[in-house]
């Protein structure tokens, strides 16, 4: 074979090779191609194979626990003997005596109201009245250091020391960072991203005044994203244990109008509760730490704590209620100023004075939500 003839072969043989490489990869390419596919097929077979859940967002919840007391009378009237007055306990005892039987109960809250029933002033120009009660600015710390918040100002001794009296006491109280309501002031602070608002009225009688004060002020306060709202009314007859059908008939109008609580204050004893379309009525928590009398004949007072459940910021159905009897004095012959919580016997009469009074109202079937702590 001639040399032409070889490079020929050699020239054919090398197309074949490449004919043969190039199919090879075209083969490869194409089976690639196809398991890929068949693999992004089957993910999206599988994917389309499982069911689309929506995620479901547990709600919210926490609590907010409110206390409530009746009557706060820091001081005493000026024409008052001196010996066994407010002011001579603080003499002797200093201020942390007045705090020392309360067990904490205004610390282990989320917010604590009173009525306070006297003036934190120097003032002395005075109202024309029989008494008038007023207490040293120092005075304020005995608020501070019981765990007080929110105190309530309308009531009949507020102006016992005329304007500079009330304007000294609102003074004294914002410089110990505690709330007040009533007379145009409202109270709103927050708990854990919840708003809770504070309101306070005289009641002495079921006005219309009254009503369209009250209903406006909560529908300002809803409008305001405030989702509990409590409201103080100093009203009813002293030493009456009954309270009013005028009280009944406001008390429940202002349920109706969105409150959420009602506390109530002035007849220096207890009176009932009532449970009126699931929201609670105090009719009176009586006195608490009262330095216008040195030895009331009826010591007998409580506290109510409520504990809202809330959901997503908004209050629910549920409630919880502790009623936690104390007396108004650590001694029974005199009264020492000093608030104490009871235990055995004397709680258990206090108890039952409470459940009597109440069904002197009505049956007294919030006791099914009662729980004792």
């Amino acid at each position: 074979m001639t040399e032409n003839g070889r490079a020929e072969r050699r020239k054919r043989r090398r197309l074949k090779g490449w004919v043969r490489l190039t199919l090879l990869g075209l083969l490869l390419t194409v089976l690639v191609t196809l398991l890929v596919n068949l693999l992004i097929t089957g993910n999206t077979l599988e994917e389309a194979a499982e069911p689309i859940v929506d995620a479901v967002t547990e709600p919210e919840k926490t609590t907010i626990t409110i206390s409530a007391a009746g009557d706060f009378t820091l001081g005493t009237d000026e024409t008052f003997t001196y010996a066994g007055s407010f002011p001579d306990e603080v003499e002797r005892s200093g201020l942390a005596h007045f705090t020392e039987g309360l067990d904490g109960i205004f610390q282990h809250d989320d917010l604590s109201t009173v009525n306070l029933e006297t003036t934190l002033t120097d003032a002395t120009e005075k109202a024309a009245k029989k008494f008038r009660f007023k207490g040293d600015p120092s005075y304020t710390q005995i608020l501070t250091d019981a765990g007080i918040e929110s105190v309530n100002l309308a009531n009949n001794h507020i102006f016992d020391y005329l304007q500079k009296g009330y304007e000294d006491t609102k003074t004294n109280l914002e410089k110990a960072n505690i709330g007040y309501s009533g007379y145009g002031d409202t109270y709103v602070t927050e708990i854990r991203g919840v708003k809770v608002g504070v309101l306070g009225y005289e009641g002495w009688d079921d006005t219309a005044e009254v009503r369209d004060q009250a209903e406006s002020d909560i529908l300002a306060m809803r409008e305001d994203g405030v989702a509990i709202i409590v409201v103080h009314y100093h009203w009813g007859i002293e030493r009456s244990y009954v309270p009013e059908e005028s009280q009944r008939s406001l008390a429940q109008f202002t349920v109706d109008a969105g409150a959420d609580l009602i506390v109530g204050h002035h007849p220096h004893v207890v009176q009932g509760i009532e449970e009126y379309n699931g929201k609670f009525i105090v009719y009176s928590l009586g006195n608490f730490m009262f330095g216008g009398n040195r030895n009331p004949s009826d010591k007998d007072s409580f506290v109510f704590q409520q504990t809202f459940h809330l959901e997503d910021g908004q209050a629910t159905e549920q409630q919880d209620i502790d009623i936690v009897p104390f007396s108004i004095s650590s001694r029974s012959d005199r009264n020492d100023y000093q608030p104490t919580k009871l235990d055995g016997v004397e709680k258990e009469r206090v108890m039952e004075k409470i459940i009597d009074v109440s069904n002197e109202i009505e049956e007294a079937d919030w006791l099914e939500r009662f729980t004792e702590k």
